[in-house]
């Protein structure tokens, strides 16, 4: 696909995998070493169960979700291991992708819109600090929309229809790129341009 050749003017991105790589299968080996060997059972791409829903939309606090998840693990487990465990499946941030974001901000309006929490979004602010040198995301996107600090997550169209909504944008001007099928799909039926993006075999680089 290249943008540049359709009618875009708002670009609404994913964080995990489409900005962040990430290993689910990382998460699941880190949680059945503290004693949780059937993680995936709790936690996949595509479906959660309540905890991490609720989580996810900041309806619990993250000490509250710790301590659900030591009542599954070894006794003994600490809340730092909790946390490491929880952050494993987050990689690295190639520092090429926020050098396209930065010069994408400069044709087209830009969001991030991510389902995420406290605890890791913790760990890629620390991440960014250290290795990028950079405090947040707030510089290469007009608004960063983070579930757990609106209250929503995806693939409700809720969500979709609140960063339209409060950023008077058109659903058919405006492109939302996404690595999971069941958000693509949702935004899709509400009038939202998508692209799934395959990120075993490509990257956002190469949609520009």
């Amino acid at each position: 696909m290249d943008i540049s050749k359709n009618k875009f003017k708002n670009i609404i991105f994913d964080l995990g995998g489409v900005i962040i790589n990430i290993d689910y299968a990382l998460l699941i080996g880190a949680f059945s070493e503290i004693g949780l060997p059937d993680f995936e059972m709790h936690f996949s791409q595509l479906k959660q169960k309540d905890l991490f829903d609720l989580y996810e939309k900041g309806l619990i606090s993250s000490q509250d979700f710790r301590d659900e998840l030591k009542k599954h693990c070894k006794i003994g487990t600490t809340d730092k291991e909790i946390d490491t465990a929880w952050n494993a499946m987050l990689l690295d941030l190639p520092k090429e992708r926020l050098e396209l974001i930065l010069n994408v901000k400069n044709k087209y309006r830009t969001f991030l819109l991510s389902n995420t929490n406290e605890i890791h979004m913790l760990f890629i602010y620390d991440y960014l600090k250290k290795q990028l040198q950079i405090p947040d995301f707030n510089q290469h996107f007009e608004k960063v929309y983070l579930s757990y600090e609106i209250h929503m997550r995806k693939p409700d169209a809720e969500i979709f229809e609140f960063v339209i909504n409060q950023n008077s944008l058109l659903k058919e001007e405006t492109l939302f790129i996404d690595d999971s099928v069941q958000h693509v799909e949702s935004a899709k039926l509400i009038g939202i341009q998508t692209y799934l993006l395959d990120v075993k075999n490509e990257n956002i680089i190469d949609l520009f």
